[in-house]
């Protein structure tokens, strides 16, 4: 009897508890202190025990929620049991399920990694690596524009610390950018919310999504001024042309496992322009529909042509990839940009790969960097790292990945985009860029590795004395640094492994993403109870739905 009302409970609340998970673990790790005491000798061992478990039992949740999801579920969680529009309510779909799990996979090896020591390298470290993952898991799964700004802000408060963690005066200069212009953004999404709120009279995104298409053509000329706002903040967030000057210098400079928690972070830009601009201002809007198609293609075409020039022109291993990563939404975005079922399920499966690679790519820079010696990760010769064979080969793996090498899902990710955009106008563009800035990610990969591997200087002179600053080290990486990177590395290769089904899930979340009016009937008629009570199967289009009963009771 116990086992059954537990199981009722876990199942009803389950959407809920990837937020509430994290902000309950960030307050506990608060309370027991960070267990470095006056230095930083100590070890916090217990702290270190509940952050992981935690981040593992969050990784559990997300891919529960995925399954679910998977069968066609779209699981409405409204808060307090207030209907929307009126309540807020938490909306796992296909779409928010994948990305809430590719957060918690990611969070897991990044973790474990820091765990070898950047954690002790400044305070509250886990604390603020949970509330991180509450942001983002809101802003994943949340139905209602306001509280994507209140899960936009927690995140990027935790971002703002986390960022300057283990200090130094680069860390917050570039801090200092990241705050100053995400504090403008935030002004911005405010000013865009007020001006969608006073036209429609609501933020819930399934309501929004239908009190668009009434608006007159007077009134939606202002709408069209509040989405365009919105898409400078989340293009602020994702880091495009001409708001990616900031990403470089903040990326390259902050800790190695921050840094690959940000790989999903800037994707959170990515998914707000998708669930907005093609869930709320799609085809069905009105006179307010594909407000961004004349900008986004050529817009997220030139971001991935500077990421890549910006790649060739980098001085260390850091920029590169986070140039890298700026190409990738660029590559992403620019197949969004054409606004069929078939590119935006192309855009979802290279947007899992490129967040994978490129937080494996900068774990990847800080163990090469921590055996060159003074030179660190700067692109010229330096003494030969200790382990070549290990870094050379998880190196050549990785760059293989992002360049798009078959069968790697980075070749599968471009080939998806290129047969999506086939019959469009701009295939020229599409397939020019393509190609060209895989080819030119080549060069810059090839370059830096060989400058890392091949391009050393010898050991010592004759007399002993080393020959440069950078001196050659005997480091040894920890197994659990190489371990968490080398666990990013294999899930891109199982990424490619599982395309098939993986394929299959994009493309059905694609078409889920199409359905409006299911999205809608099942938002706005969510009255709350279990989801065995409130939900019915319903077909529409390619992905089966779950839809809530009429009249249904709380």
């Amino acid at each position: 009897m116990m086992t059954e009302v537990f199981n009722t409970f876990f199942s009803a609340h389950l959407p809920v508890l990837p937020v509430l998970l994290p902000l309950f673990t960030a307050v506990v790790l608060l309370l027991m202190g960070d267990g470095l005491g006056g230095g930083q000798q100590a070890k916090p061992t217990k702290q270190r025990l509940l952050s992981m478990a935690s981040v593992v039992l969050g990784a559990v949740f997300a891919w529960w929620l995925m399954t679910q999801a998977d069968t066609g579920a779209l699981t409405v969680y409204p808060l307090g049991g207030w209907q929307a529009p009126f309540g807020i309510v938490l909306v796992v779909d296909r779409l928010s399920a994948m990305m809430l799990a590719l957060t918690w996979t990611i969070a897991v090896p990044v973790l474990w990694y820091a765990t070898a020591n950047w954690d002790r390298r400044g305070r509250h470290f886990h604390a603020l690596f949970h509330f991180q993952l509450m942001g983002l898991s809101g802003a994943f799964i949340t139905g209602d524009l306001f509280n994507l700004f209140v899960f936009f802000e927690i995140l990027l408060i935790a971002s703002y610390v986390l960022m300057v963690h283990g200090q130094g005066a680069d860390r917050f200069k570039a801090g200092l950018h990241y705050v100053v212009l995400n504090l403008a953004a935030s002004t911005l999404f405010l000013i865009g919310l007020a001006i969608i709120y006073g036209l429609t009279g609501t933020l819930n995104m399934a309501d929004l999504a239908l009190r668009v298409a009434k608006l007159n053509a007077e009134d939606a000329v202002l709408l069209k001024v509040g989405a365009m706002l919105l898409l400078v903040v989340f293009g602020l967030k994702a880091a495009i042309v001409p708001l990616y000057m900031w990403l470089p210098g903040a990326y390259a400079v902050t800790s190695a496992p921050v840094a690959a928690l940000f790989a999903i972070m800037t994707k959170v830009g990515v998914y707000s322009i998708i669930r907005v601009h093609v869930g709320i201002f799609g085809e069905d809007a009105g006179n307010a529909a594909m407000i961004v198609e004349p900008w986004l293609l050529p817009v997220a075409l030139i971001t991935s042509v500077l990421g890549v020039l910006g790649a060739l022109a980098a001085r260390s291993l850091a920029r590169l990839v986070a140039y890298l990563t700026i190409a990738s939404v660029g590559m992403v975005l620019a197949s969004v940009g054409l606004f069929s079922t078939a590119s935006l399920s192309a855009a979802l499966y290279y947007l899992v790969h490129s967040t994978l690679v490129v937080a494996a790519l900068f774990l990847l820079v800080e163990l090469i960097a921590s055996q060159r010696g003074d030179t660190k990760d700067r692109l010229q010769p330096a003494a030969a790292v200790a382990q070549p064979v290990t870094l050379g080969l998880m190196t050549l793996f990785a760059a293989a990945s992002v360049v798009g090498l078959p069968p790697l899902p980075g070749f599968l990710g471009k080939l998806m985009m290129l047969q999506s955009v086939s019959n469009s106008s701009a295939q020229v563009w599409v397939w020019s860029v393509v190609l060209g800035v895989g080819f030119l990610t080549l060069i810059g990969l090839a370059r830096a590795g060989s400058m890392v591997f091949w391009n050393v200087l010898p050991v010592a002179s004759s007399a002993g004395a080393p020959v440069a600053s950078g001196a050659p080290t005997s480091i040894v990486l920890s197994p659990r640094m190489l371990a968490s990177t080398s666990a990013l590395l294999a899930l891109g290769l199982m990424l490619a492994v599982a395309a098939s089904p993986m394929k299959r899930y994009t493309d059905a979340a694609a078409a889920q993403l199409a359905d409006h009016a299911a999205y809608a009937d099942a938002v706005l008629g969510a009255l709350g109870g279990t989801a065995a009570e409130t939900t019915r199967p319903y077909r529409g289009g390619e992905a089966e739905v779950m839809l809530p009963r009429r009249g249904a009771q709380p």
